[in-house]
């Protein structure tokens, strides 16, 4: 699933730290989102959106093929 964490986590100056405190995640869990590793979970993903003040669709985009 491709995701814009870390182009909306550049734009407030955020590490993967601060926005895994911020969620209550591992940097970790933040690092293999953003890099695909890992889909997150509904709540986490709804987590996401209301940290950033996005609607979900506008952070996360299922790749072509895969749903």
């Amino acid at each position: 699933m491709k995701n814009r964490l870390r182009v909306l986590r550049a734009e407030l100056d955020w590490s993967q730290a601060d926005l895994a405190e911020r969620l209550g995640v591992s940097r970790q869990t933040v690092n293999a989102i953003e890099t695909g590793k890992y889909d997150p979970s509904l709540p986490l993903a709804f987590s996401l959106a209301r940290t950033f003040k996005r609607q979900i669709e506008e952070i996360f985009e299922a790749e072509r093929g895969r749903l």
